[in-house]
């Protein structure tokens, strides 16, 4: 063989061995775009989880019943429940009730709840620690095991 025709070969065989690979970058790239839907930026329709904790809620009659204290996520990322704190003055006396994502009216630039601050305050508390599993307490790799600041 000669010097050219071995070059080419191994170009060939160079390019034949490295396919795969290419391959299985683009496609993995591909799927993370689809996973998050190819969106470049927040929609309409969407609120940032940063922008919602500690946003006033008021109830239809445009009356303040408390605040957002927390998002729980369950495993699949989705909103489990949001935790209201009800009832408190100044920080003290409150307590916090889980209400459904899907109960949360955004209007008027402002989350509206289509419950009374009484009805909150008659619903059951809610914990955001459970102290027999250890649920809510766990620590996160993110920040040396800290996910935020834990208040």
């Amino acid at each position: 063989m000669t010097s050219p025709h071995i070059a080419a070969a191994a170009l060939a065989t160079l390019l034949v061995a490295t396919a795969p690979v290419a391959y299985a970058e683009t496609a993995a790239h591909s799927r993370t775009v689809a996973a998050t839907g190819g969106e470049t930026m927040i929609q309409p329709d969407q609120i940032r989880a940063s922008k919602m904790i500690g946003s006033a809620v008021y109830d239809v009659q445009n009356r303040r019943i408390g605040h957002v204290k927390d998002l729980v996520l369950n495993r699949d990322g989705q909103v489990a429940s949001v935790v209201v704190d009800v009832g408190a003055f100044l920080g003290m006396g409150g307590k916090y009730v889980a209400v459904n994502l899907r109960d949360l009216k955004s209007d008027h630039n402002r989350l509206t709840l289509d419950l009374t601050k009484e009805q909150l305050q008659q619903a059951q508390d809610y914990r955001l620690e459970n102290r027999n599993t250890g649920a809510g307490t766990s620590t996160s790799p993110v920040h040396g095991g800290h996910l935020g600041s834990g208040r």
